[in-house]
């Protein structure tokens, strides 16, 4: 096996793991207020989003286009064939691609650990960017595209996510208000239970976008690879067993729960009854595949968080807690810059192999690391029994549940 080969298949490998954390990471911002006002059994939700998410990631391309095209600047706009168009060695991008993807998994499930609902996909854009300034300068990085349209890190990524949980923030707290306004009179026991068979539907399909945003990234990264390997030639589709691996790995992902951001979504942001639950879920979904459809790649974890604290403004003498907020916001600045250190570090670690032993190095240190942080999580476990505990914000840790081991 070739150099180039070995290490397309390691990057092949890690990016299916990197979509496999995406998916329990993101699990929350789909299912969490549903479990929370007990619209759905914890296990029953996670098996549904799952499916969703199967569903969602074959709906379309334009994300995924976006992760090859508009993030590292390896491509000559100009060209029509990926052959033509690639303007980096091969072996350099395939280095770039894994460094990433390396630096995109240990921040996940280090913010997975933490409870700390945290975006995937800058996760994974801050590993890449990283690894491409290590590998080639400031210029690699494709930050404003090229003035003819909102492209680039900058148009594509970053205003994205300062505009989007403040847009599905107005939109959740709107409806949240609306909601309340025109139920005054009407017994609770009629409208949690209308209202909790309203989330089964707007939690699927928050689900369902997800799978459309987040599934499509990891489809981008592989192909990515494969131009850089001569392996694909299309800057305009993916080929299907690559929609279907990555399809498969974030189902599986999801279905395994992340019930530690479960919880924190959940429980501690906002007691949320079954109207909010339904205005957040709707709100989600709506910025979710609006975003997909234009090729913007979101943070859902920023809009879902969005749209829980908007409900939480938008019911009357409801309680936010800010200092988890407050938590959440510190994860999201930290984000690009944390997951780019690694990235730029991976990079270097393996540039001081050469690409096959290099790749293999870089291999075993994201195995290792991830095993010492799935070991530590054993510690405090939160699961499908413990997820709808009482928040204790006083505790050693505000994510234990009552009873779990600290």
């Amino acid at each position: 096996m070739s150099a180039e080969t070995l290490t397309l298949v390691l990057v092949v490998v890690t990016a299916l793991g990197f979509d496999f954390t995406n998916g329990f990471h993101d699990t929350g911002n789909a299912m969490a207020t549903s479990i929370a006002t007990g619209a759905l059994k914890p296990r029953v939700a996670v098996a549904i989003s799952a499916v969703m998410n199967l569903v969602g990631a074959f709906l379309s391309v334009s994300v995924a286009l976006t992760v090859t095209n508009a993030v590292v600047k390896t491509f000559d706009s100009s060209a029509t064939s990926a052959t033509d168009a690639l303007t980096v060695p091969g072996d350099v991008l395939l280095a770039i691609v894994l460094a990433g993807l390396i630096g995109g998994i240990v921040w996940n499930m280090l913010t997975w650990l933490l409870g700390l609902p945290s975006s995937s996909s800058h996760a994974l854009f801050g590993g890449l960017i990283g690894a491409t300034i290590a590998s080639l300068g400031w210029n690699g990085v494709n930050w404003v595209g090229d003035g003819t349209q909102p492209d680039g890190v900058v148009g594509k990524i970053l205003l994205p996510a300062v505009a989007s949980p403040l847009v599905a923030g107005l939109v959740a707290g709107t409806g949240t208000w609306l909601i309340y306004r025109i139920i005054v009179g009407v017994a609770a026991r009629f409208t949690e239970s209308g209202f909790r068979w309203g989330q089964v539907g707007t939690a699927s399909l928050v689900s369902l976008a997800h799978g459309t945003n987040d599934a499509q990234k990891t489809m981008g990264v592989i192909t990515l690879a494969l131009i850089a390997t001569g392996r694909w030639t299309s800057l305009t589709s993916i080929p299907f067993w690559v929609k279907l691996s990555c399809a498969v790995a974030i189902a599986a992902g999801t279905y395994i729960g992340g019930w530690r951001i479960i919880r924190t979504l959940g429980k501690g942001l906002v007691e949320i009854e079954s109207p909010q639950g339904v205005a957040a879920e709707s709100a989600s979904a709506a910025v979710i595949l609006a975003s997909s459809h234009l090729g913007f790649a979101l943070s859902t974890t920023h809009v879902a968080t969005g749209s829980i604290l908007g409900t939480g403004l938008g019911k009357p003498g409801a309680e936010v807690r800010w200092g988890v907020a407050g938590r959440m916001g510190v994860g999201w600045l930290l984000t690009l810059p944390a997951a780019a250190i690694v990235g730029a570090a991976m990079w270097g670690l393996g540039n001081l192999f050469g690409l096959a032993v290099g790749s293999i190095v870089e291999f075993a240190v994201l195995a290792v690391v991830a095993g010492y942080l799935f070991t530590r999580s054993r510690r405090t476990p939160v699961g499908a029994h413990n997820v709808n505990d009482e928040w204790e914000s006083t505790t050693a840790s505000p994510n234990t549940p009552t009873g779990a081991a600290v």
